[in-house]
């Protein structure tokens, strides 16, 4: 036998029993990887298919950023000719590739419940219940894939904090429970902004029952001046005034603006903005006290404003 093969055939024997002694030490190093986050799970069987067997082999070589990137770009383009199914897709597959990169769970949501959404409100030439019912699967379709998103990244401030706004959004589908339990996720990450904290209170204080709570978070936060902010201080009116109602709202309103015309004006933007289900327990009872101190005209009166907002045709879009 020639003995260049024999030698060849002794190394190749060597190699292998090497490789076959290492795979315990190596697979045990690679879930360590994966379980501390820095080497991302393997794609599954549908996720090589939707990239392809090209960009299939070059991420096995460790480059799934790259090709993320590459189908965000073809994402954007499906955004452009308004292909919601292909845009959804490409972004399922996407994610799996760089499922830490919040950049795409956000960006996808928001083209699902945003721009998706908003294409099929506007879609005249198909009859309205079908328009309907598409718009709503599209804005729980971008709110799942957020929900998503942040469950896969628990440590994300900023994922958490976007499930808690596209829940208290009054133009979607909103949740006043579900955007609190975001928010405070968002803040027990340990990385949130300061202004989470406000935005969490607002959702605890839309929630029937949880007024209390609401009312002791807003004493905390308005102790702080980013909390003194116009809603905090008309919220922290309305709540104090809902846990006494025997209380005068108007001194404590004096206390919390400092003066007639500021409270006037932050109660009135307050006051008219309903769509935004605050409490509003002494409100009105405070700038009916104010207008008659500021000599408002009844043409100019915030309730005749009110009625007149009131009185206009609801936005259908805007149903829970």
């Amino acid at each position: 036998m020639n003995p260049s093969f024999l030698r060849l055939t002794a190394a190749a024997s060597v190699m292998v029993v090497a490789g076959i002694a290492r795979m315990p030490f190596e697979q045990s190093l690679t879930e360590d990887l994966r379980e501390q986050g820095m080497l991302s799970k393997p794609l599954n069987i549908e996720t090589r298919k939707k990239v392809g067997q090209g960009f299939w082999a070059v991420s096995l070589g460790g480059l799934r950023t790259l090709v993320a990137t590459v189908l965000n770009l073809r994402a954007f383009a499906f955004f452009e000719n308004q292909q919601w199914t292909q845009l959804s897709d490409t972004y399922e597959t996407v994610v799996q590739l760089a499922p830490n990169t919040e950049y795409y769970w956000d960006t996808a949501s928001w083209h699902m419940a945003y721009n998706a959404a908003a294409y099929y409100q506007t879609a005249s030439k198909l009859p309205e219940l079908r328009r309907r019912a598409e718009w709503r699967q599209w804005v729980e379709k971008g709110t799942a894939f957020l929900e998503e998103g942040a469950e896969q990244n628990p440590d994300s401030w900023y994922l958490w904090s976007r499930l808690g706004w596209i829940y208290a959004d009054p133009n979607k589908l909103v949740d006043y429970e579900k955007s609190a339990a975001a928010y405070k996720k968002s803040i027990a990450s340990g990385n949130a902004l300061p202004y989470i904290r406000n935005a969490a209170a607002y959702a605890v204080a839309r929630i029937p029952g949880r007024e209390s709570e609401a009312l002791e978070m807003i004493r905390d936060l308005h102790q702080d001046r980013r909390g003194q902010v116009p809603t905090m201080n008309c919220l922290l009116l309305a709540l104090e005034h809902q846990a006494d109602p025997s209380i005068d709202p108007y001194p404590l309103a004096l206390d919390i603006f400092g003066g007639d015309q500021e409270a006037y004006h932050q109660l009135s933007s307050f006051y008219l903005d309903f769509s935004r289900n605050f409490p509003t327990s002494g409100v009105p009872e405070t700038l009916k006290k104010l207008e008659m101190r500021l000599e408002i005209p009844g043409d100019k009166s915030v309730f005749k404003r009110r009625k007149e907002l009131e009185d206009a045709p609801s936005n259908p879009w805007q149903q829970r």
